[in-house]
């Protein structure tokens, strides 16, 4: 027996030294990006041009996978990213509420938060929006509105952020929504078609009929360039201060080394002009945010939101 343990030995090494090699290769196989919406929108945009750059970086096939919720929001979406194994073949375009409201719901998966960002590389321009004849033009005469009629809101699910601030920013008026349901799309048709009188939605999906809305509020802490002339909902009401923003996230156990060449590739693709561009055709902020101050804006994010909910309860 003595007489074999050598070249068994020597045979593992060798083993273990290819098995190390192959998983330096990253990637060596396909790449899938999970967007938790449907496509069209600015994370879904960004998201494909990311791709596109990655495909071409390292020469794998890479897929951008839209899973939208149906009316369950992104969650549905983050839950198969938490499934994937953690070897970064599996990246979720999130938006601010996986990591800051996901962990609060109770869904096992999302609990504790099993992500790690990358980075973030978009703030939404995002809206409280109503059709072009609604009876009045602000959020003033909104509130007036409100008063004495029923009012129905649409949004991307009642968890969420922009949902919460708009809630946080009726309640500080002094109204309340009759009504409120989940759309996986918001929309120029959402408005058109009367099944709420009043949505909150990303700008992206409202531009093709902006002349045909009232855009009442944005979301945020710095006015739209499109729509200079709408306040922000932090200038009505300060401690509704919150971005909506977007980022890569990847299971928190992925080697550092495969974070890395997926950072790479994304922080190049925000900085390109195309992705500029867009920025400017569309009113987003599109940048690259690296992943230790994503960490302390989500932290920042988790106190502002604790604020709000605070506020609604009273």
């Amino acid at each position: 027996m003595p007489k074999f343990t050598k070249p068994v030995t020597a045979m593992a090494l060798v083993l273990a030294a290819f098995a190390g090699s192959a998983q330096a290769e990253y990637p060596e196989k396909p790449v899938e990006f999970v967007v938790p919406w449907p496509p069209g929108d600015l994370e879904d945009v960004l998201t494909r041009m990311i791709a596109e750059d990655f495909s071409e970086a390292y020469g794998v096939p890479t897929a951008v996978v839209n899973k939208p919720g149906g009316g369950g929001g992104p969650f549905p979406g983050a839950i198969e990213v938490a499934n994937a194994p953690a070897d970064g073949y599996t990246i979720g375009s999130f938006i601010i509420a996986i990591p800051v409201v996901g962990p609060q719901l109770g869904i096992p998966e999302l609990n504790p938060d099993p992500f790690v960002p990358l980075g973030n590389f978009l703030t939404y321009p995002f809206v409280i929006a109503a059709s072009a004849d609604a009876p009045y033009d602000d959020m003033a005469g909104l509130a007036a509105y409100a008063q004495e009629n029923d009012l129905a809101l649409g949004h991307f699910g009642a968890p969420l952020v922009p949902t919460q601030v708009t809630f946080g920013l009726a309640s500080e008026m002094g109204f309340a929504f009759a009504s409120d349901a989940a759309f996986d799309a918001l929309d120029c048709n959402t408005l058109a078609s009367g099944d709420v009188d009043v949505i909150n939605t990303t700008l992206q999906l409202i531009l093709p009929c902006l002349d045909d809305v009232k855009v009442l509020a944005s979301i945020g802490s710095e006015r739209i360039n499109l729509t200079p002339d709408t306040p922000t909902v932090a200038e009505l009401a300060p401690d509704l201060d919150v971005s909506l923003w977007n980022g890569l996230f990847v299971h928190a156990d992925t080697p550092q080394d495969v974070q890395d060449k997926i950072i790479a590739v994304a922080e190049k693709t925000m900085m390109s002009d195309r992705a500029q561009a867009l920025a400017a055709e569309t009113g987003a902020s599109i940048y690259w945010q690296p992943a230790a101050e994503v960490v302390m804006q989500i932290e920042k994010d988790i106190a502002t939101m604790a604020v709000i909910e605070a506020m609604l309860a009273e």
